[in-house]
């Protein structure tokens, strides 16, 4: 906890921008923003980026995933992808405020959040969270809707392989049945409009499985709102 407060406070204190170190600015300057994090067309169902005037990508065609709309803010590439990593994996759980900042400025991600009725972040499985010591899914739903977000309402039943390490149909397997709804509290999710939060989306699964779980408790839209989008699918 007190890593976390001292973090938050450092994000409100004059800093270097983390990319150009232009002083002093906010943690990416609004250049640097401007610069890496220009809108790009995407699959309105898996965020892999398209062409110009595509809607949906052949695979989301061919085979739709559990979910209704997915919006990724930028690329998983320089710089984003080191920010996402010292965020994620070096124990600096301040960047959420900067990352859930540039979600929130992604075209269409501000409407997702006002119509939903609860943010879910994807859960981490106890080993991992000691590990961390936070999970960077649920910081980025607390700061993008604190009122919605709920940490405890989706569940992961059982720890997992790191999906990076996994071709497409392992990461299937390997998430298959993962993910669970708190019995208490899973009424709630009938006919509710739910947004699913992550960090990082490759090949979907992960939020594809814990959709269907969603979707199956009687959810009746299913939103994925993520900082970055890998190329790969």
């Amino acid at each position: 906890m007190l890593r976390t407060w001292i973090h938050g406070l450092a994000a409100h204190l004059p800093a270097r921008c983390e990319v150009c170190g232009a002083w002093p600015a906010r943690p990416v300057c609004e250049r640097c923003v401007a610069r890496f994090a220009q809108p790009r067309p995407r699959c309105r169902r898996c965020a892999l980026p398209v062409p110009a005037g595509v809607a949906e990508c052949g695979r989301c065609l061919r085979e739709p995933p559990p979910l209704d709309a997915c919006f990724a803010a930028v690329d998983y590439a320089y710089p984003w992808s080191g920010l996402v990593a010292r965020f994620k994996f070096q124990g600096e759980p301040g960047w959420a405020g900067p990352l859930a900042e540039l979600l929130r400025s992604t075209p269409w991600v501000e409407p997702a959040l006002e119509r939903a009725d609860l943010l879910l972040a994807l859960p981490l499985a106890p080993a991992r969270l000691a590990e961390r010591g936070f999970n960077q899914a649920l910081a980025l739903a607390r700061r993008l809707a604190p009122r919605k977000a709920d940490p405890a309402l989706l569940l992961r039943l059982r720890e997992t392989a790191p999906q990076a390490q996994l071709d497409r149909a392992a990461r299937q397997r390997n998430v298959k049945d993962a993910f669970a709804l708190d019995p208490l509290g899973a009424p709630r999710l009938r006919g509710a409009d739910v947004v699913l939060v992550d960090d990082v989306m490759t090949s979907g699964s992960s939020l594809f499985s814990a959709a269907a779980v969603l979707r199956r408790a009687g959810a009746a839209r299913v939103t994925a709102l993520v900082v970055a989008r890998t190329g790969e699918d």
